[in-house]
């Protein structure tokens, strides 16, 4: 009898599995994809403040080299095609209610954490040489007749302006993103595990 009692403390010490009380990872959650919907709200806003600037540049200034107008159609074209994607980027995390489906809304979750991988990959290194292209061909008519010195300083400041942000910048904001997408996924993946 000593050695059954003995195995019944033993097995009473045991650490239990917490349980998650839904309401407070639903709290979470919500609070979670608020913070990243409010972000991808305000780089849409601003975004779309650039489209409009650049397309006023465009219109309203005239330029004497055809390349000018290319490399501002061109950095035209990278900015539709980032706000394009930040809009559906958005409709993906606030389209659904949590309390609705959370399988599906975990679904797109993973789906969303995926495809910003992918942008913040490949596409990212494309966006890149689209606007440097781009700006290379808008900067060769503004500083024409500025000093060489002023354009070496110019395009050396520019390039080490795309070198910080590429591998620094957007390792942070990556690295950031994937910590709140995991927390969530996280939440949601115990807190379905816990009803199965």
């Amino acid at each position: 009898m000593k050695d059954f009692d003995h195995i019944m403390s033993v097995w009473q010490d045991q650490p239990k599995k917490d349980q998650l009380s839904v309401d407070d990872v639903l709290k979470q959650v919500k609070k979670g994809v608020n913070s990243l919907s409010r972000k991808l709200f305000w780089n849409i806003t601003i975004m779309g403040i650039t489209l409009s600037g650049i397309l006023a540049v465009m219109l309203f200034f005239v330029f004497n080299a055809w390349q000018t107008y290319l490399g501002i159609v061109i950095i035209l074209a990278t900015v539709l095609l980032s706000l394009l994607v930040m809009l559906r980027d958005y409709r993906i995390i606030s389209k659904h209610d949590i309390t609705i489906n959370p399988a599906a809304y975990l679904q797109d979750l993973k789906e969303y954490q995926r495809n910003r991988s992918k942008l913040y990959g490949r596409l990212y290194y494309i966006y890149v040489l689209m606007m440097s292209t781009g700006l290379f061909l808008y900067f060769m008519e503004v500083l024409q007749s500025s000093s060489t010195m002023f354009k070496v300083v110019s395009y050396t400041v520019y390039v080490a302006f795309i070198l910080f942000s590429t591998f620094y910048i957007r390792r942070q904001f990556v690295k950031n993103e994937q910590e709140k997408l995991n927390l969530i996924i996280d939440r949601l993946t115990r807190l379905q595990n816990q009803f199965d």
